[in-house]
């Protein structure tokens, strides 16, 4: 398994031989093909590789939203497949921060409101909701844009209302799918320097991007292709 050579720390995800196979009119197509990884505490990760290489495909299985045809996954030490669906709901919510290319921000909710969301799905209390959001906001400089609606803020607004909102349910890994993605080089140069601050006060990221200047944040980075992992460093 690719990790990091850490021997004093156990993997926070590891991947054993996980291979994803989608089927469509008879025809198979192998997004991912036998990948071995293990991420630790405290590591920030950069996946990259070519279009349709398997880099989504590979984060949205580390993130919950989709299961492996083969292989296994572990998750704080828990093999994931023995989860059913609403333990993999609640794993989603309550350990796993995604931060989306598009923002995926609810448009008819304030920037305070969709920050909160997931912290209501957890039936935290009002007050600790409060004091959760107001953290994240001013974290990432959007406290005073709390009472506005996405329309109303540029793309690199919108983008930090989604990392505060991924931060503000303090998860144990921060999955971000091209992060700056939607974004001009100024705006995503900022996300970039927001997730580092992240990643120095020690959230754990894996990060998917196609733009190695943004690779290079990262402590370790992983290649991708045709659905295998054929670099890491």
């Amino acid at each position: 398994m690719i990790g990091n050579g850490a021997t004093n720390a156990a993997a926070l995800l590891g991947l054993e031989n996980v291979s994803k196979i989608f089927y469509t009119d008879e025809v198979e197509t192998h997004a991912l093909d036998g990948v071995d990884l293990a991420i630790y505490p405290g590591e920030y990760i950069a996946i990259s590789g070519p279009s349709g290489c398997g880099k989504s495909t590979l984060l949205s299985i580390l993130g919950l939203l989709d299961s492996p045809t083969a292989g296994d996954y572990t998750l704080n030490g828990r093999p994931v497949a023995q989860l059913s669906q609403a333990d993999r709901a609640r794993t989603r919510n309550r350990e796993i921060g995604f931060i989306f290319q598009s923002f995926n921000l609810i448009g008819d909710l304030t920037v305070y409101e969709n920050v909160e969301l997931p912290l209501t799905y957890r039936g935290m209390k009002w007050a600790a909701r409060r004091e959760r959001v107001t953290e994240a906001l001013e974290k990432v400089e959007m406290a005073h844009r709390a009472k506005h609606l996405p329309s109303q803020l540029s793309g690199g607004q919108q983008q930090r209302v989604a990392v505060a909102r991924a931060v503000a349910g303090q998860p144990a890994i921060l999955l971000a799918d091209e992060p700056t993605g939607n974004l001009d080089s100024k705006n995503g140069a900022a996300v970039m320097g927001l997730l580092q601050t992240l990643h120095d006060e020690g959230s754990t990221i894996c990060m998917v991007t196609h733009d190695p200047r943004y690779a290079e944040h990262a402590t370790r980075k992983i290649h991708l292709f045709d659905g295998q992992v054929t670099a890491a460093a």
